[in-house]
């Protein structure tokens, strides 16, 4: 069956860096694209970055430009998230997501059928 699994949460001082990973298994994921989501306590789960399964074209929320870069490996199944200068309102639990049509690239968390279970990252200031 799909199985998406994060790693690389944890926690690290403002302006610090993390590398989350998702490892991907149970359906043809390099044809598949891929999206980072985030929920913080008491908010919505709110799209991240995603990148297509065949071009690598990315798209990115305002708030983590610049900061954030999200990048796959094909032939390892995995999915990154680099996040760099990382501040204390990027706190939450990162989602790794996955959207098997691999057709246009979305933004919107109901467009992802399958879910990992999250890794935290906590952000002290």
């Amino acid at each position: 069956q799909v199985q998406l699994v994060e790693s690389g949460g944890g926690l690290v001082r403002a302006g610090g860096s993390l590398r989350l990973s998702c490892a991907a298994s149970g359906f043809t994921f390099r044809s598949s694209n891929m999206g980072w989501f985030r929920q913080a306590p008491g908010k919505e789960r709110e799209f991240v970055a995603a990148i297509t399964w065949w071009t690598g074209r990315t798209i990115d929320a305002d708030s983590v430009t610049g900061r954030f870069t999200i990048s796959r490996d094909n032939p390892k199944n995995t999915v990154y998230l680099q996040m760099n200068s990382l501040k204390p309102e990027d706190t939450a639990v990162y989602y790794c997501a996955a959207d098997l049509r691999g057709g246009m690239l979305y933004s919107t968390a109901v467009e992802y059928r399958y879910w990992g279970q999250g890794t935290q990252v906590t952000v002290s200031s």
